[in-house]
């Protein structure tokens, strides 16, 4: 039986960081210190890792939210609650109006029809009644006068 090879221990590579300009190099360019850099501020990138960018094109910062009132509100609103109680109030105002003012009518009508119409008929019959006790059979009005003149005389 044979055994297979022990696994050998793998090569990382580490790589050398590169250098601006090798010293023996003549520089890129020459340095300007009249030119006027842009300001340079980090941002986090997608992955979380701060990348430098130039100010003018970083987003704006993120302003801090105000904390919100999480006490429990009424269940209506009070201003509707005003305006639900106004009309319901004023409701109840118009049908006691309204009920009122159909029981006077009712009753004026009840009255000018009903018990109006008998009184009338009674004051016309009081007022006609002594005529009709003045006239005759012949229907024309005889007015009796009876004086009695009586004379006494004392010759004494």
């Amino acid at each position: 039986m044979s055994y297979p090879e022990r696994p050998t221990a793998l090569e990382v590579h580490h790589p050398l960081p590169i250098t601006s300009a090798e010293p023996y190099a003549a520089p890129l360019a020459p340095m300007q210190p009249d030119i006027e850099r842009e300001p340079v501020v980090w941002v986090p990138d997608a992955y979380g890792r701060m990348v430098p960018m130039p100010k003018h094109l970083a987003p704006p910062p993120v302003l801090a939210t105000e904390p919100r009132d999480l006490s429990p509100l009424p269940l209506l609103d009070p201003v509707a609650q005003r305006l639900i109680g106004g009309g319901i109030g004023g409701g109840v105002l118009c049908a006691g109006l309204g009920y009122g003012a159909g029981q006077a009518i009712g009753a004026a009508a009840g009255f000018t029809s009903g018990a109006g119409l008998w009184i009338l008929l009674l004051l016309l019959l009081l007022l006609r009644a002594p005529a009709a006790r003045a006239v005759s059979d012949g229907g024309s009005t005889v007015k009796i006068r009876k004086a009695v003149i009586k004379r006494s005389h004392f010759y004494g």
